[in-house]
C-alpha cells in the first residue's frame, strides 16, 4: 500500500473524500459484517492521512465503529478525540455520538453528563440530536418525564400547528418532576 502525504483537517479534498465515504455508506445496502468491515477500513485509511496527534481521526474510527454496531470499540477513541482537543462541531458530534454509545453500554449517567452542558451551549443544527439522545439517556435512568420534556420542547418548534401548546406542555412536565 502506497502512503499519503499526512493532510490537515482544512484539506477540502480530504473532507470531500470522508464526506463521499459516508455518503456512500449510507446509501449502501450491504450490511454484513464484511461490507461493515470494508467501511472501517476506507475510514481507518483516510484517517491515516491525518497529522500524527489529529482528533479528527479518532473521531472518525469511532464513528465508523460506532455507525457499523461497534460502540464498544467506538467509545475509547470518541474519548481520544476529545482528549486531543477536538473543537467545534465535530467536538459536539462526538459529544452526542458517545453519549449515545454509552447508553447502548449500560452507561447512560456518563451519556447525561455530557449532553447537559450542550444544552446551554451555543444553539446549532445538532440542538435536537443533543435533545434526543440526552431524553434516551434519561429514560435509560428512569427520568422519563424528563426526557419527553425534552423532546416536546425539541419538537414544538417544528410543528405546523401547536407549537405553543406543546411548548407548554413540555415546560409542565419540568416543572412537575
Amino acid at each position: 500500500m502506497c502512503e499519503s502525504a499526512p493532510v490537515s483537517t482544512e484539506s477540502s479534498d480530504w473532507e470531500e473524500r470522508i464526506a463521499a465515504a459516508w455518503a456512500a455508506f449510507g446509501a449502501s445496502t450491504d450490511d454484513t459484517e464484511a461490507g461493515a468491515g470494508e467501511f472501517r477500513a476506507l475510514i481507518d485509511g483516510l484517517a491515516a492521512e491525518l497529522p500524527a496527534g489529529s482528533p479528527v481521526a479518532p473521531f472518525e474510527r469511532a464513528s465508523a465503529f460506532d455507525s457499523t454496531g461497534h460502540s464498544g470499540k467506538a467509545v475509547p477513541l470518541y474519548q481520544e478525540a476529545l482528549r486531543l482537543g477536538l473543537s467545534g462541531y465535530r467536538a459536539r458530534r462526538t459529544k452526542i455520538q458517545l453519549s449515545s454509545s454509552l447508553r447502548n453500554m449500560g452507561r447512560p449517567e456518563e451519556g447525561v453528563a455530557l449532553l447537559e452542558p450542550e444544552l446551554t451551549a451555543p444553539s446549532d443544527e445538532l440542538d435536537d440530536a443533543v435533545r434526543a439522545c440526552l431524553a434516551l439517556c434519561l429514560s435509560s435512568l428512569g427520568r422519563d418525564r424528563e426526557g419527553l420534556a425534552l423532546v416536546l420542547g425539541a419538537l414544538a418548534p417544528h410543528l405546523p400547528r401547536y407549537q405553543r401548546s406543546m411548548a407548554n406542555y413540555a415546560e409542565a412536565l419540568r416543572v412537575s418532576e
